[in-house]
């Protein structure tokens, strides 16, 4: 009765802490962006240190383990009431030092002094109220592992459908920090029931390889009753024999961790730019964790030897055939179910190879961590300077055939070997199938992957620039030709229509958003058009592979920098226009839709200047927003469509302008509102991605 008590305090425990722990990283992140910009860049600082702490906590627990159980209770109960000093949580920027350059450091900074110590405690409370519990004599302890990825699934879930909508930002981080007081009081008591012992309770058992000291596996009875029993030793190559199997623990977590980033990052940027959309490979990522440590065998090697051989063809076919056959219908389902099987493979075998509990728990997790964290600095930061195209998941792909073909078919490590240069050969055709376009140049860093490639013949010659699937600018290669506008740029569109109206001379035009340049055809002699771009491969792509920079009769140049902190460096009273295109992509700069940016936009405006959004997305509504805004600033807005135009190399494309007063030249051409819907404008504290979505 007295175990089961503590079963219950300890389960609660963890439950609290993993839901508190998926929460904090959007919210924390969430709250930073308007100090350092809205690139890509923040989020992956964010997600290494978030991986980095987790690291380390799971270390902490593994250290802290090896101690009595009276150290262990002090040590903690100390960490816990200096944890309090970090409340309540908010973003410090007051000790986050100043200046330019890359971000990354002072980002990692103020989420160590804002939220380190609270999340790296949160991050201990699983593998440590486990091992508390086995030594107590618990036959399940692992189960508790499932249920801390249930309740970080539930989080996952819960902050965009429901906390994000509800609460702004100040208010979330409230209400965690009151979370996290009640998590502190739970974990205290876990840590005053530890102090009381059980760990009389440990039998003798005999000693593995694979830690310092040695974990345990329990008598055959002690099996037969339902306790954990022996690591299942792998029938396959002899490398992975006992004194292994922390090698096999990170590679299996490495894998897994490698194949849903990776998943994550196909699907938003070459697949579809749908927000949210990271959220499924990761739902399934915790699905298949809890499903292969719940205990009620899920997983089953003889059913996932005929399963994982169709989800590797599965997706090295969509891959190959990426574009030519099916669309995001196909591409969403079978890349979530392929991910799912590897998943499953790659954590059930975690879950058939773990040890006793009562000796090896604390260290099992160590490595499992390991292997998550390698994943993440493999994908998020390795990859992206080391690769020029998205090459992490054909590796992940490859990296689960090889354990795959070792823990379920027994192949030699020597016909493993041929087969990893068979599987790379084949993944590399895979990747470099095209279906017509040349590639000019292919280059990947911190910001996403850019492609620039020449379509077409005669006078349809263009060269066009992608961001993942996302075009971004295409210019014609005929002299005669190469000054026209473009996709969304053309001279019907709300951009096109702005610019050929107001002419007045030495205009000044600031345009966030550079791709191809695209808007520097609009130049007049006397004009100046100021470009500013996050991306400095995007303004070398710019500067080096198109010509209308280079063309514009106006004066140009180009910022490297987030676009609304560049423009508030800028004078007031500065423009007499200016454009914003970002907005076409998967992590859209939320703080450049806020009510602080768009005070920031007119304050830069001369008396009767113009702003110009573009708006076009197939994922996001984004007219109610922009609205909102314009309403909230006494503005009136014109809502302009333009059709396509294929052979003029037109797109259909939306753009809202807004302005002080009426604007009767261009408003025969706008249309009203689709919706009479007005949400609640933007605020850098609050935004609401989720009903934004179409």
């Amino acid at each position: 009765m007295k175990l089961k008590r503590d079963g219950v305090l300890y389960a609660l425990t963890i439950t609290s802490s993993s839901a508190l722990l998926f929460l904090v990283q959007p919210m924390i992140a969430k709250a930073i962006l308007p100090r350092f910009g809205g690139s890509a860049g923040v989020w992956v600082a964010c997600m290494l240190f978030f991986q980095v702490a987790l690291l380390i906590g799971y270390l902490y627990a593994y250290w802290i383990t090896r101690l009595g159980r009276r150290a262990q209770t002090a040590i903690h109960l100390a960490l816990l009431a200096l944890s309090l000093a970090a409340l309540p949580l908010r973003p410090r920027f007051e000790w986050t030092p100043s200046g330019g350059g890359n971000p990354a450091f002072a980002i990692l900074w103020l989420l160590a002094v804002s939220v380190g110590l609270p999340y790296f405690l949160l991050s201990t409370t699983s593998p440590l109220l486990q091992s508390w519990y086995a030594a107590r004599g618990a036959r399940f302890p692992y189960r508790l592992f499932a249920l801390s990825n249930a309740a970080s699934l539930a989080a996952l879930f819960a902050y965009p459908a429901v906390v994000e909508p509800l609460l702004s930002g100040k208010h979330q981080l409230l209400w965690w920090t009151g979370a996290y007081l009640g998590v502190v009081i739970l974990a205290g008591l876990s840590a005053v029931r530890n102090w009381g012992g059980g760990f009389e309770n440990l039998k003798k058992t005999r000693p593995l390889a694979g830690e310092a000291g040695g974990t345990a596996c329990p008598t055959r009875e002690g099996a037969e009753a339902g306790e954990t029993a022996c690591p299942r030793e792998p029938e396959s190559a002899d490398f992975i024999g006992p004194e292994n199997r922390p090698l096999l623990w990170i590679a299996l977590a490495a894998c897994a961790s490698t194949l849903w980033l990776a998943v994550a990052n196909h699907l938003s940027q070459e697949v579809a730019p749908i927000p949210f959309l990271w959220v499924l490979p990761l739902g399934r990522y915790l699905l298949s964790f809890i499903l292969c440590f719940e205990g009620s065998g899920w997983y089953r090697p003889t059913l996932f030897r005929w399963l994982l051989p169709l989800a590797w063809i599965a997706v090295c076919l969509r891959i190959a055939l990426q574009g030519s056959m099916g669309g995001l219908e196909w591409e969403i389902p079978v890349f979530s179910a392929a991910l799912f099987v590897c998943c499953m493979f790659c954590h059930g075998e975690l879950a058939e190879s773990k040890p006793d509990p009562r000796n090896g728990l604390a260290f099992f997790y160590l490595m499992v961590a390991l292997g998550g964290a390698l994943g993440a600095v493999f994908v998020g930061l390795v990859a992206p300077n080391v690769f020029s195209t998205y090459l992490e998941l054909p590796i992940g792909i490859t990296g689960c055939v090889l354990l795959a073909l070792a823990l379920l078919f027994g192949f030699p490590a020597k016909r493993l070997l041929r087969l990893a240069l068979f599987a790379v050969l084949a993944i590399v055709f895979a990747l470099r199938y095209r279906s017509g376009d040349a590639d000019v140049v292919r280059v990947r860093n911190f910001y996403g992957a850019l492609q620039v490639r020449d379509r077409g013949a005669g006078d349809m010659a263009a060269r066009a620039l992608y961001n993942g699937v996302t075009l971004h600018g295409l210019q014609f290669l005929a002299a005669e030709r190469s000054r026209l506008a473009t996709v969304y740029f053309s001279a019907e569109s709300g951009v096109g229509r702005v610019l050929d109206s107001r002419r007045q001379p030495g205009r000044r035009v600031g345009i966030i958003g550079l791709g191809a340049g695209t808007l520097a055809a609009y130049g007049q002699r006397g004009d100046h058009f100021r470009f500013y771009d996050i991306n400095p491969a995007v303004i070398e792509v710019a500067q080096r592979d198109f010509r209308f920079l280079a063309e514009s009769e106006a004066q140009t140049d180009v910022v490297h920098g987030d676009g609304r902190l560049s423009l508030e460096r800028e004078p007031a009273n500065s423009f007499d226009t200016i454009v914003l295109d970002a907005f076409s992509d998967d992590s859209i700069p939320i703080h450049l839709l806020t009510r602080e940016a768009f005070e920031s936009y007119f304050g830069h405006l001369r008396a009767g200047g113009v702003l110009a959004l573009h708006i076009t997305n197939r994922y996001l509504d984004l007219e109610p927003v922009v609205e909102a805004q314009a309403a909230s600033f006494g503005k009136q807005v014109l809502l302009i469509h333009n059709l396509a135009d294929l052979e003029r190399g037109v797109y259909e494309a939306d753009w809202a302008i807004l302005s002080d007063g009426s604007l009767p030249d261009l408003a025969r051409y706008s249309h009203p509102p689709a919706a009479t819907r007005m949400p609640r404008p933007w605020t850098d504290d609050f935004s609401n991605l989720l009903r934004a979505l179409r």
